[in-house]
C-alpha cells in the first residue's frame, strides 16, 4: 500500500487569515519602529531623512509627510508599470499615522545612554516589521515598489537601484533639514541582513495542493539582491 504525501503548510484560510495579521502587525510595528529611531536622534533611515527634513521646512508633522510623499512615490508607479496591492496601501496610510502617535507618547529623552538602545531597537524592531509584511505577500511599500520598477524598466540591478535612490534622497532630506548621522550608517549596513532574516522567519508556506493559493513572489529580491 503506497503512503500518500501529507502536506504541512496550513489551510487556505488560515494562511490568509496569517497573511493578513502578518500584513497589519508588520505595518503597526514599522511606524512604531521607525519612531524609535526618529526620537534617538542619532540618524535616520534614508527615507526618514527625506520625511524629516520635508517637516522641517513646511511644519507638517514627519508622519503627514511620510503619508504625502507614499502617495507620490506610488503615483511614479503608474509610468512603471507597478500595481499595487493591498499592503502598499496599506503602507501609505498606516505608517505615518502610527509614526506620529508613538512619537507623542515617547518621552523627550536626551541620555544617551537611553537614546543608543532607542536606535538599536528601532532598526532591529524595523527588520522585524520588514519581514512580516513583505512576506505576507500583499504587495511591496511604495518606495520598495519604485526600486523594483526602476529595476524593471531600466535593466539595472535592484541594488544599484536602491542605492541611487536612497543616496538621492538623504542628500536631499540632509541638506532641508534632516537628522543623518551614525544611525543612518547603522541602518544602512544592517537592515538588508536583519530583512532577509525575517523574511524567512515569517515566511508563508504554499500548499503544494492548492493551486489558487498564494505565496509571496520572492519577496526578498525587494530589498536584498541585485
Amino acid at each position: 500500500m503506497r503512503g500518500t504525501a501529507v502536506s504541512t503548510a496550513p489551510p487556505r484560510s488560515r494562511r490568509l487569515v496569517r497573511r493578513g495579521v502578518q500584513l497589519v502587525v508588520g505595518l503597526v510595528l514599522y511606524g512604531v519602529s521607525s519612531a524609535l529611531v526618529v526620537a534617538s536622534g542619532l540618524g535616520l533611515g534614508p527615507w526618514n531623512v527625506l520625511h524629516e527634513g520635508l517637516a522641517e521646512r513646511t511644519g507638517l508633522s514627519i508622519g503627514v509627510v511620510t503619508i504625502l510623499t507614499g502617495a507620490l512615490v506610488l503615483l511614479l508607479w503608474i509610468p512603471l508599470r507597478q500595481r499595487p496591492g493591498l499592503g502598499t496601501l496599506g503602507d501609505v496610510l498606516v505608517v505615518g499615522l502610527v509614526m506620529d502617535g508613538t512619537l507623542a507618547l515617547l518621552p523627550g529623552v536626551h541620555a544617551l545612554a537611553v537614546r543608543v538602545p532607542e536606535l538599536v531597537a528601532g532598526i532591529v524592531l524595523n527588520g522585524a516589521a520588514t519581514g512580516l509584511y513583505i512576506a505576507a505577500g500583499w504587495g511591496p511599500g511604495p518606495r520598495d515598489g519604485l526600486m523594483t520598477g526602476l529595476h524593471r524598466r531600466t535593466g539595472r540591478s535592484i541594488r544599484l537601484m536602491r542605492t541611487v535612490v536612497e543616496v538621492t534622497v538623504v542628500v536631499t532630506g540632509f541638506l532641508l533639514g534632516g537628522t543623518a548621522g551614525v544611525g543612518t550608517v547603522l541602518y544602512a549596513v544592517s537592515i538588508g541582513p536583519l530583512a532577509q532574516l525575517f523574511l524567512r522567519l515569517f515566511a508563508v508556506r504554499k500548499a503544494a495542493s492548492d493551486p489558487r493559493a498564494v505565496a509571496p513572489p520572492s519577496p526578498e529580491r525587494v530589498i536584498l539582491h541585485p
